[in-house]
């Protein structure tokens, strides 16, 4: 029962959407490289039995894995292609692309741990936002306690 949490926090992740679209659309990510970090990333419930310490925390450990595809989600979308300014895009434009394609790309790490940072950092504000709005809706108790497994924690 410890990941039934997760389904008690959709409709508030749809909520939280909405809210956070601002936030992506100032930082430097598109929506589709959003959405891809939001592919790669897992939350989860930390001291889910301490009800002091329970946080809500972005597990960007797959993060790696999607950083080539937001590169080429950028570069697909073409310049002025709806991009928000796009951290991986930069100055490298069409002919940055094919060269990175053909591996002799410069800057490419660079540009991969900048993207990687900023996508971390979004993370992370997303799953404060997340835990915040729960708290407000007087729910995060109820997600703690599942999270938990459904064990009694209660204090005393």
């Amino acid at each position: 029962m410890t990941d039934d949490w997760t389904d008690l926090v959709v409709g508030a992740r749809m909520s939280v959407d909405q809210q956070f679209a601002d936030r992506v659309q100032a930082s430097g990510l598109s929506r589709p490289q959003w959405g891809l970090v939001m592919t790669a990333v897992e939350f989860e419930l930390e001291h889910a039995d301490d009800p002091q310490e329970a946080r809500i925390v972005a597990d960007t450990s797959s993060l790696e894995h999607v950083l080539p595809e937001m590169d080429n989600v950028d570069q697909q979308m073409g310049p002025g292609g709806g991009a928000a300014g796009g951290a991986s895009g930069g100055s490298s434009g069409v002919v940055g692309g094919i060269k990175d394609a053909l591996g002799i790309g410069g800057g490419g790490d660079d540009d991969h741990e900048e993207l990687a940072t900023e996508s971390r950092e979004l993370a992370q504000a997303y799953a404060d936002e997340l835990q915040a709005f729960l708290e407000d809706e007087d729910r995060f108790e109820e997600v703690r306690r599942a999270a938990a497994g459904g064990q009694s924690t209660d204090t005393e």
